[in-house]
């Protein structure tokens, strides 16, 4: 069964997206469509800008979905999910791409995603590191035992965990961590704590944005991050990414899921490979590959 997977932040790069505007009339409409939506050059910025230029949240998410939700479009046939699942801002992607969500609709809740997040960030400063080489238990047990906000945030496979929250507690958790015997304990370069209680005032803005969007059938099941497991229902999908924003994302666990229920094949939709690589870390036997307009 062919389960498509859709990259969250960090995936960006310069020139993103141009193959695709170069290769198809529908493609370049969509992209031109984008612009119009956003009210910027956002494929100037994708196609020609620099990487602080694509690092600025309001470009990169859009960005992002862009390229992957465009991809999936001028794929056509070939592209025959069962199964969806995207990585944070990945899901919204996901959510295009098996019809539950119009083009249009899905772009301005991600461009309000990205706006409401940025703000979240300016309240409060706060960080992100990532965690190597533990148990997710005795990450969530030294979360929970540090002072301050400080929590699990991304499950990203067995042995990588991303913890999220004030800049002191996660300081001290990754000391804590280091002697708990974390392989690597290391802060990332992001604005601040996305997937964390910290992210409450962009849950607030971005469910009132999600509740007047329409959402419809799913083409196939999405597996979304909070959930874990096949949703097919509009109004659970609106609920679980609503919570999506202050809860961890549980990729591991999406991908176990994923694999019991029969997915074999794991297709990457979107920019950059890592989607793959965190499949491979679950289970090497599996079958990845990358969605090409090639194919």
């Amino acid at each position: 069964m062919n389960a498509y997977l859709f990259p969250g932040q960090g995936a960006q790069f310069s020139g993103m997206g141009k193959d695709l505007y170069d290769a198809s009339q529908k493609a370049r409409e969509l992209f031109q469509h984008a612009n119009e939506v956003l009210g910027f050059d956002i494929t100037k910025i994708m196609f020609e800008g620099t990487a602080d230029e694509l690092k600025q949240t309001k470009v990169t998410q859009p960005a992002i979905f862009l390229h992957s939700t465009i991809l999936a479009e001028v794929l056509g046939d070939s592209f025959q999910p069962d199964m969806v699942a995207g990585h944070s801002l990945g899901e919204l992607s996901a959510l295009v791409a098996n019809r539950t969500l119009a083009f249009s609709d899905g772009l301005q809740l991600v461009s309000k995603r990205a706006q409401a997040m940025q703000k979240a960030c300016e309240i409060k400063p706060s960080t992100m590191a990532a965690v190597l080489g533990l148990d997710d238990e005795i990450v969530e047990g030294v979360c929970q035992s540090t002072e301050g906000i400080v929590v699990a945030a991304n499950y990203n496979c067995p042995g990588q965990l991303v913890i999220s929250g004030e800049i002191d507690a996660v300081n001290a958790a990754c000391e804590a961590l280091k002697e708990a015997g974390a392989r690597r304990a290391l802060l990332l370069p992001v604005g601040g704590a996305f997937h964390s209680p910290l992210m409450e005032p962009a849950r607030e803005e971005l469910a009132a944005a999600i509740e007047g969007t329409t959402f419809t059938d799913p083409a196939c099941p999405i597996y979304q991050n909070v959930s874990t497991t096949a949703v097919t229902d509009p109004s659970e999908i609106k609920k679980n990414l609503i919570a999506q924003l202050t809860a961890p994302v549980k990729w591991t666990q999406s991908l176990k899921n994923m694999i019991a229920d029969g997915a074999d094949r794991f297709i990457e939709v979107g920019p950059g490979n890592v989607l793959q690589g965190l499949v491979k870390k679950v289970d090497r036997s599996l079958q990845t590959e990358k969605a090409s307009i090639t194919e």
